[in-house]
């Protein structure tokens, strides 16, 4: 009589599924992520003169109600230019709203944005043929 029976290795395959698809969702949001944001503004304003530029290091959102965002996140003018000179002078900076954004609103971001020492500055607007 035998006690112990000779069992076959077996290759578990749910944990593999499991980690497979871990991974599959892991990459698919650091991909998502890895996408630049291009604002959440549906209405930009148009140019006959638009030309197209590389992805900036830093974008501005301007709404309507005067709020100005940058990745998403409330920020304030002091804060802005804090952020920017923490960045170095070299960084790109897009500043982007609807066609309903006052001009003053602009200009608002635009003296933080130079006070920070920054020079390459952008406008981003929707190109009209």
């Amino acid at each position: 009589m035998r006690y112990l029976k000779e069992r076959r290795a077996r290759i578990e395959i749910i944990p593999m599924i499991d980690i497979m698809l871990f991974l599959l969702v892991f990459f698919a949001m650091l991909v998502l992520k890895m996408i630049p944001t291009s604002g959440q503004m549906t209405h930009l304003p148009t140019s006959s003169t638009a030309e197209l530029l590389p992805a900036p290091k830093l974008l501005v959102e301007l709404t309507e109600d005067g709020a100005i965002r940058v990745d998403h996140a409330p920020i304030g003018l002091q804060e802005l230019t804090a952020r920017l000179q923490a960045m170095g002078s070299r960084t790109a900076v897009t500043i982007t709203g609807s066609q309903e954004v006052g001009l003053q609103k602009v200009m608002r971001v635009l003296d933080a944005v130079k006070a920070a020492g920054v020079s390459q500055v952008s406008i981003a607007a929707r190109r009209v043929q």
